[in-house]
């Protein structure tokens, strides 16, 4: 992969591969004698008030591990950005990048037009500011944003250009649900990347880290390691976001306590599901309903096979408990879009091996991502069934400008992750999907198409189409 130089240092993309086996464990939880360190949430941007968001890009330097720091970057800090809140209406938003190279500021999740969705059409030159005037018109979801520049997300996204936001409409109360903001709602960035023996984030993908995605040695969340989430002792509700470049996490709780499901991508389910294990791929987002009101405090794992920690958990009999009971329904509207497909597309997510040895070989239908073709031409309005098919690895698609509905996976019901309103889904063989697209989208600026695994999308697994 090409090497980019966004950053003020170019020390960041020095270092070499770490074992698997630095990912904390249940024993190493177990065993660690540390002080508790408190997991942070980030820090809050309101723009209920106001109808504004300000954003600037800015370079930083961070000591993940307590010791040697990093070059990284951030939206207003030095990695990561603000949680932002917004609610349907208008936002007049103003994005600042002062970095060296261009940026973008996709609103991963927000249903908008082309012209304000940030990909890769929309860069923001060094110096300059990107002013969209945006409606926003859609069910309460955690949504997200990152950088989306062709061939540099996968670098950007690594060194911290990414952050949540939350799209709320007031009812949370009324529905029964956690709210409070760090307290019985956390914001969890779930993020695996590598270190050096120094303690230092390292970005240095192989050809095999292009083919597999690039991986890490330590999970960090919210941009910390080895912290702590401090909850009430009652029900608490944690909004996942999967912003790793490449690694699918099978959740689930050392002590094999339920998740109640409640949202997954677009929005609300009609009522919760009971989980044990919740699979979130890169770019997928997940609301869970867990109760901490009894047992030890439990341990967030992934993968039952091969565990390892995610996000050790303690309460707090100080902090105020408002939610005691689940809620038995909730209101999301899961439309039936079966039978109001006017067109079927064939989406096939390609790896060619001979041509990966080459140098390439990622592609959709073959075909390399081009800035200059469109792939596809969608009428406005319509509803289409995408049959999407992954080869040699299982790919997560996300589809701009949309949500869908997953119709089946692999000739089965989908998984129960995947029943709701969903931008993102990984497809592990093939699937069907039903999307309404709503927004449109000119040639000037279309919708992407891409897997999530952002080297393959960097490395052109990535089409475009526009809704007119």
């Amino acid at each position: 992969m090409k090497r980019r130089h966004f950053l003020t240092s170019s020390s960041a993309m020095l270092g070499a591969a770490g074992a698997l086996s630095q990912l904390p464990t249940r024993r190493a939880f177990a065993q660690s004698k540390a002080p508790l360190t408190r997991l942070s949430m980030p820090p809050l941007l309101d723009t209920r008030a106001t109808g504004r968001l300000a954003l600037t890009t800015s370079a930083g330097s961070t000591s993940f591990l307590g010791g040697a720091t990093t070059p990284t970057a951030g939206f207003n800090q030095d990695y990561l950005g603000p949680t932002i809140v917004v609610q349907n209406g208008e936002l007049a938003a103003e994005v600042k990048n002062t970095l060296g190279d261009p940026i973008s500021a996709h609103w991963h999740g927000l249903l908008v037009p082309g012209e304000h969705d940030g990909g890769p059409h929309l860069p923001i030159a060094t110096g300059e500011t990107w002013r969209p005037e945006i409606a926003i018109a859609q069910d309460p979801a955690t949504v997200w944003y990152h950088s989306h520049i062709h061939e540099q997300t996968a670098e950007q996204v690594y060194f911290g250009l990414a952050g949540v936001i939350h799209v709320r409409d007031g009812q949370d109360d009324a529905r029964g649900l956690p709210s409070a903001y760090g307290i019985d709602d956390l914001t969890l960035v779930l993020q695996d990347r590598r270190f050096d023996a120094a303690g230092r984030m390292v970005y240095s993908a192989s050809r095999m880290d292009v083919m597999h995605g690039f991986s890490g040695n330590r999970m960090l969340v919210n941009g910390q390691a080895g912290a702590t989430a401090v909850v009430p002792k009652g029900i608490t509700r944690l909004r996942l976001l999967n912003g790793s470049n490449a690694r699918i996490y099978t959740l689930f709780f050392d002590d094999a306590r339920p998740m109640h499901l409640v949202a997954t991508d677009g929005g609300f389910l009609p009522a919760p599901v009971a989980l044990d294990t919740l699979r979130l791929a890169p770019g997928e987002r997940a609301e869970i309903l867990v109760d901490f009101s009894g047992g030890d405090a439990p341990i967030l794992m992934s993968d039952p096979g091969q565990s390892y920690g995610i996000l050790q958990f303690a309460t707090d009999t100080t902090l105020p408990t408002r939610i005691g009971r689940l809620p038995e329904q909730l209101d999301g509207v899961l439309e039936d879009l079966l039978g109001a497909e006017v067109n079927t597309r064939q989406v096939s997510l390609d790896m060619g091996m001979g041509r990966m040895m080459r140098g390439g070989g990622f592609a959709i239908n073959g075909r390399p991502f081009d800035m200059r073709r469109i792939d596809f031409e969608v009428a406005l309005g319509s509803v289409e069934r995408w049959h999407v098919r992954s080869t040699m690895l299982a790919h997560p698609l996300h589809v701009h400008g949309v949500r869908f509905r997953v119709v089946s996976e692999n000739g089965a019901p989908p998984r129960p992750e995947n029943i709701g309103w969903k931008d993102t889904v990984l497809v592990p063989g093939e699937a069907d999907l039903l999307a309404r697209f709503d927004q449109p989208a000119s040639r000037e600026t279309p919708f992407m198409f891409h897997c999530h695994i952002l080297e393959h999308e960097d490395a052109g697994m990535m089409g475009q189409f526009t809704v007119t």
